[in-house]
């Protein structure tokens, strides 16, 4: 191994006037002036304790925090990168300053990459780039061993998560490359990651539970985020057409560029085709292409030749052009993490942008099938679809608003230093400056007999057909497949027939999302009656429910009555009370709380690298925070919090209860 005497690397481990110096020099080196907001805190931080994950979005300057304690260090920095197309940008850029960098990835032949190999064994490197299925190569992990490797930076590190938004199965390698250097600097980075996935991040990584995590940079206010109810096909299409006519104007106008993701392959394909009669410059993506065509329609977008891209959410990371005026989804994506990296492609110049997302009937039960092709979502073996099916519960509650959409996303990744306190510019924000008013009127009694009768509905067509055919009944529609079932000679035909079909739709909706209804079936799911629906249906439990507005306007969520402490809400809400807006209050802490929460997550990710776990197995991060709320002293009270079973009670409530009284858990 390298001695460690570059004065740079000193200077950098003691903070003061030295440290400073050497900063400046190397930024100076990199061809920068100053620091982007954040990048100094994050270089500081990964000098003093070794260990950091950052989270900032794509564009927030990531690669400039090791790029700059590269130059700090003697040795070479190993960067792990999924974006050949990145790497290749960025050793480009540093060997026109004079910086020993290059990378391996599978585009390279034999020869390339066995005479790189060479450079980074002799010496001749500050950085090497390296894809994550290159990790496994015997010859590199030799020569790693025999020089100084000061530092690791794995980007995108979100792909290591099984549960994030792009799981990547080579980033499981990483975690084996570190055990092999255990004195190196971890700098791991990402644009998006959930308090769940960042804590999963950790673990994969095998990183110390305390790690610093910072997060900056999600509060993207110059985004219009939009979601609008679409019932029919023509709908959609005036949508998107509204759209682009209102950030592009019409085609060839040069008012910059649009990404549409779509659901399935065929639906990009036959939008691309729409839009292009239309005049468009479109093209379509997706993972059914061959590489070449991929690599042309990404090349062709990104050089300025396609207004309008339509693509699955295979078309993503690597994406570097500024001027995208419109994000549109022509369905939900899988998560909110997933929408959030999407719908953050626009506006990257910080002018107005608009994110819009189009809802329709038939989401949720497409999304189930998607999932169960991946693994069953109930049942044994069933954690990781029920969790991707949680996320994307999730992220349908965003789309029935109720506060400023932005908002509700940076709390949702815990990044509550940028919230905005209403952005003025969603379509929640616009409607709630405008005065309408949102609220539906009706009594808790006339809520609780609603929704039994509507549960009644889909208790009749069990396990036979879809919801559209539960909705049908309901409003005692001429349909087929009721009349072959005689369910139209039932008492529960009509039964809400003064109700429209879209409103039913979505009170049934909401009813999945509450977890009464679910889903069952492969490629054609039919809709099944839960046991807590049909606890529901009879009265033996409350109906806790916020009804969907009379109009298109969201339903504003309500929360605590006034007066009323968080810890006093959440007991009367998980004892039974029939508030209206229990199931979708969104959850504020206060410091105390807050600092109670993270503490809670630490205990999570110890308890899970001890057991070999993914932490959310240990408790969700809804738990965990009413947890901190509610700050229960005895283990039966742990129940009160939303998720913790008396099994689970028992087996971590001893460390719950610990970290809640500010102890060391065991």
């Amino acid at each position: 191994m390298q001695e460690n005497s570059n004065p740079l690397l000193k200077s950098a481990e003691n903070p003061g006037s030295d440290r400073d110096a050497a900063i400046a020099e190397s930024l100076s080196r990199l061809g920068h002036v100053e620091f982007r907001p954040g990048q100094r805190e994050a270089i500081n931080g990964l000098l003093d304790s070794r260990h950091l994950l950052l989270v900032a979005p794509t564009g927030g300057g990531k690669s400039l925090c090791y790029q700059l304690p590269a130059l700090l260090f003697p040795g070479t920095t190993v960067v792990v990168s999924p974006l050949i197309a990145l790497m290749r940008d960025q050793v480009d850029a540093l060997e026109r300053l004079g910086i020993g960098a290059t990378f391996l990835a599978s585009t390279l032949n034999s020869e390339e990459m066995s005479r790189r190999l060479d450079a980074l064994e002799s010496g001749q490197l500050r950085m090497i780039y390296v894809a994550p299925e290159r990790l496994v190569f015997s010859r590199f992990r030799e020569i790693l061993h025999k020089i100084d490797c000061p530092l690791f930076a794995i980007d995108e590190a979100h792909c290591i998560s099984a549960w994030g938004h792009d799981f990547r199965p080579e980033y499981l390698e990483i975690g084996r490359v570190l055990k092999e250097h255990p004195n190196a600097r971890v700098l791991a980075c990402t644009a998006t990651a959930t308090p769940y996935v960042r804590d999963e991040i950790l673990a994969r990584l095998e990183l110390p539970p305390e790690t610093p995590q910072l997060i900056r940079g999600f509060a993207r206010p110059n985004l219009a985020l939009r979601v609008a109810e679409v019932e029919r096909a023509a709908e959609r299409r005036r949508a998107v057409d509204s759209i682009l006519m209102e950030t592009l104007e019409a085609p060839d106008a040069g008012r910059g560029c649009a990404i549409i993701y779509g659901p399935t392959r065929k639906s990009t394909e036959t939008e691309r085709d729409r839009l292009v009669a239309r005049g468009w410059r479109c093209e379509t993506y997706h993972a059914g292409l061959t590489a070449e065509r991929r690599e042309s329609v990404h090349g062709a977008f990104s050089d300025g030749e396609l207004e309008v891209v339509v693509a699955t959410n295979a078309f993503g990371m690597g994406i570097d052009r500024s001027d995208v005026r419109a994000v549109i989804h022509l369905a939900p994506p899988g998560s909110i993490e997933a929408y959030y990296q999407e719908v953050g492609r626009a506006g990257r110049d910080g002018e107005d942008a608009v994110g819009q997302m189009l809802v329709g009937p038939g989401d949720l039960a497409r999304r189930r099938a998607l999932i169960e092709m991946d693994g069953p979502v109930e049942g044994p073996n069933s954690e990781g679809g029920s969790h991707r099916w949680s996320l994307f519960l999730e992220l349908m509650r965003f789309v029935e608003g109720g506060s400023c959409r932005h908002d509700t996303v940076l709390r949702y990744f815990g990044d509550e230093e940028e919230t905005l306190s209403g952005c003025g510019r969603c379509d929640v924000c616009e409607q709630l400056s405008g005065g309408e008013s949102l609220a539906n009127n009706e009594s808790e009694e006339e809520v609780t007999l609603l929704l039994r009768k509507a549960l009644s509905g889909v208790a009749r067509i069990h396990g036979r057909f879809g919801l559209g055919a539960a909705v049908a009944l309901l409003r005692g529609q001429d349909d087929p497949r009721l009349r072959g079932a005689n369910l139209d000679t039932t008492s529960t035909f009509g039964i809400l027939s003064e109700r429209s079909e879209s409103w039913l739709t979505k009170l049934l909706r909401r009813c999945v999302t509450a977890g009464w209804v679910d889903f069952w079936g492969g490629d054609r799911p039919v809709v099944i009656l839960t046991e807590v629906g049909m606890a529901v249906m009879r009265g033996e439990r409350k109906a806790r429910l916020l009804l969907p507005p009379n109009s298109a306007a969201p339903i504003r969520a309500a929360g605590k009555k006034q007066g009323e402490g968080a810890r006093d809400y959440l007991v009367r809400r998980n004892r039974g009370s029939s508030s209206a807006a229990a199931e979708t209050e969104e959850l504020a802490l206060d410091e105390a709380a807050l600092r109670r929460f993270e503490a809670l997550r630490s205990y999570r990710l110890t308890a899970a690298q001890a057991e070999g776990i993914p932490p959310y197995v240990v408790a969700s991060d809804r738990s965990l925070r009413e947890l901190a709320v509610l700050c229960p002293t005895r283990q039966h009270d742990l129940t009160l919090a939303h998720g913790i079973g008396e099994a689970k009670a028992e087996k971590y409530g001893e460390g719950f209860l610990k970290v809640l009284r500010g102890e060391t858990p065991p």
